[in-house]
């Protein structure tokens, strides 16, 4: 069995999957399998994977489900890895050549049971990382841990296995297509810590219809899923002005939602009912954004 899952989440997304295809034939270790969740395609994604899987340059498997989002097809994901490792690579990303040998080597040689995986770096195409490395002191920490500490940019995640399976499914709401991923991470973050990789494990590209660069859309399409995000956050979260500012982003996403309960649910009613007020600014300025159809990048 291989070590390594590589996982896929694709939707229309034909016109970029080759490059992440081909960073994959260049690997200099093969003990890993692609798995490629298509979310509903209308483009040409299974013909394309079916003729790579016929070449049978690389162990790929591929599953086709009706459209649920991101969080939809990293459940669908989970659900059928079975090797120890895994990891989500983008369909408009690539690996650098060493990426998967960097992985199963710092693996073998620093893993144990006390760590739900570890944490490497993304960078842009020209070599620059995305936000900040990890320090020099910071051998190990927990996602939440990182970013507390003044840690910036998206990171690449890779779990165990065993671990990403023993925690809830991300839920999928009726009409809508979003759920933070951080759901499971902050949940991890509570009984397991992290290593760190201070080394590009994914070169990453922002697509202009990609879910990182449509926030405002995304907090008006989805407001259930991001309400219940922000009261998984509400628990998790150590800092006060931190699940302030989460409360804040609750109310919002309830005025959105037309829910009239969302004191009674919040885990914080109190922060929750000095934060309305600045819930419902937010409020009104995403519905501002949105009729503006302003993109905003994070």
């Amino acid at each position: 069995m291989k070590t390594l899952t590589i996982f896929t989440p694709a939707y229309n997304r034909a016109h970029t999957l080759g490059r992440t295809y081909e960073s994959l034939l260049r690997q200099t270790c093969d003990d890993f399998e692609w798995l490629i969740v298509d979310d509903g395609s209308k483009d040409s994604t299974k013909e394309l994977v079916e003729g790579w899987m016929q070449e049978g340059k690389i162990s790929i498997r591929y599953i086709y489900q009706q459209n649920q989002g991101m969080h939809g097809a990293h459940n669908t994901a989970y659900r059928n890895i079975d090797t120890e490792l895994n990891t989500c690579i983008d369909s408009d990303d690539y690996m650098p050549d060493d990426a998967v040998e960097t992985i199963v080597n710092f693996w073998k040689s620093h893993g144990s049971n006390k760590y739900a995986g570890f944490i490497g770096l993304d960078c842009t195409e020209n070599g620059n990382i995305i936000g900040t490395s990890f320090p020099k002191e910071m051998k190990e920490t927990t996602l939440s841990g990182f970013y507390a500490k003044g840690g910036k940019g998206d990171k690449k995640l890779v779990y165990r296995t065993e671990i990403i399976k023993q925690y809830p499914e991300y839920p999928i709401f009726e009409g809508e297509k979003y759920v933070g991923l951080a759901y499971k991470y902050m949940l991890i973050d509570q009984d397991y810590s992290l290593l760190t990789l201070n080394k590009p494990l994914v070169v990453v590209e922002y697509q202009q219809d990609g879910s990182s660069m449509n926030m405002y859309r995304q907090y008006w399409n989805n407001p259930k899923g991001f309400a219940f995000y922000r009261k998984t956050e509400m628990v998790t979260t150590q800092s006060i002005i931190r699940k302030f500012k989460v409360c804040i982003h609750y109310v919002s996403s309830s005025f959105i939602a037309k829910n009239h309960t969302f004191i009674k649910e919040s885990p914080c009613k109190f922060l929750t009912f000095c934060a309305i007020p600045f819930g419902f600014c937010l409020y009104k300025y995403i519905k501002r954004q949105v009729a503006k159809n302003k993109l905003f990048k994070i």
